[in-house]
């Protein structure tokens, strides 16, 4: 595994894709001379201004993830996105200034978002999982075909976990056997929608954000909209609800009356928490990519911890 990126390194990947999405704006004949990054975690997000646009450049990827693959992944969120915004809902919708389709620049593969203006108030996550089962309701309609639990990413975790193992400096031994052995339990669940429906019979599947929805709500002048659906998959609805705790799922359940859908089931939840957690030990891979991830994780790693092995669960 590779060293960490240094500071120098990490500006240098965020100027490369930046200037990336400036070129491929200009390309498309969008004006930009004020272009400024509004973010630059996992994605490098660029406001083309004057242009009213926002490009989305993934730059801390899987091994895994081939340009084909990526591209396929972005082409499917724009699709979903769209069609929420053609039927009125709110999310941020495709520019439509370019077409909807990524864009290939310098080795990224990017996407055109319409600008929003953001309130920086602190968001009420709460209050966002009500409005997470407003979301499940519409998709529900969605007639796009999708890939069953795509947003599990299970070669990214087995990649993650293999990864750790060759290198112990990022991991204690003792959360790397933990962590493969409930992968063990958990992985032939995710990879295969009838294990899932052998294990969870009668649990309805449908469209879903696959990315901790209530997490990516954004304020706005004009009110709260859907945002970031790069990892949109058919799965359970629990799925978007995973470690947002009692009152979150509590809203959600509230917010699901209303619609006449189901409430959350407490032992898929238990299911997909689990995931989650193992995920994020997977995920400790990516710091050589991203080093500020090794302190940011560190809350979920102790949450984890104090959790019950899912074979427990499963296995009853």
């Amino acid at each position: 595994m590779p060293a960490p990126m240094t500071s120098e390194q990490l500006a240098d990947r965020t100027s490369r894709a930046f200037d990336a999405a400036v070129a491929a704006g200009r390309d498309l004949g969008l004006t930009v001379t004020e272009a400024t990054v509004l973010h630059d975690v996992f994605s490098v997000v660029v406001h083309l201004a004057p242009s009213p646009v926002v490009v989305r450049v993934p730059t801390v990827l899987p091994g895994y993830l081939e340009p084909r693959d990526q591209a396929a992944r972005q082409q499917a969120e724009l699709d979903v996105v769209a069609w929420l915004a053609e039927r009125g809902d709110p999310v941020i919708p495709p520019s439509p200034l370019v077409s909807r389709e990524p864009v290939q620049r310098n080795g990224f593969s990017m996407t055109f978002w319409q600008f929003a203006e953001q309130d920086r108030a602190e968001p009420d996550y709460v209050d966002n999982c009500r409005l997470v089962a407003d979301l499940h309701a519409v998709l529900r309609d969605y007639p796009g075909e999708l890939p069953f639990l795509s947003a599990a990413e299970p070669r990214m975790v087995d990649e993650g976990l293999a990864a750790l193992a060759a290198n112990p400096d990022l991991i204690d031994p003792a959360d790397l056997d933990r962590a493969r052995n409930e992968w063990a339990v958990l992985a032939p669940i995710i990879r295969s929608r009838n294990a899932f429906e052998a294990t969870f019979p009668g649990i309805d599947l449908q469209p879903i954000h696959g990315d901790a929805p209530a997490a990516n709500i954004v304020a706005t002048p004009t009110g709260p909209l859907y945002s970031d659906f790069e990892l949109v998959s058919l799965g359970p609805v629990e799925w978007d609800l995973a470690f947002f705790g009692p009152e979150g799922e509590a809203a959600y359940n509230s917010g699901a009356r209303l619609h006449g859908m189901r409430e959350l089931d407490e032992r898929l939840l238990r299911f997909v928490n689990a995931v989650g957690a193992v995920r994020t030990v997977a995920c400790l891979a990516l710091v050589p990519q991203l080093p500020m991830l090794a302190e940011a994780l560190k809350p979920a790693m102790d949450q984890w911890r104090t959790m019950p092995p899912i074979s427990d669960d499963l296995g009853g």
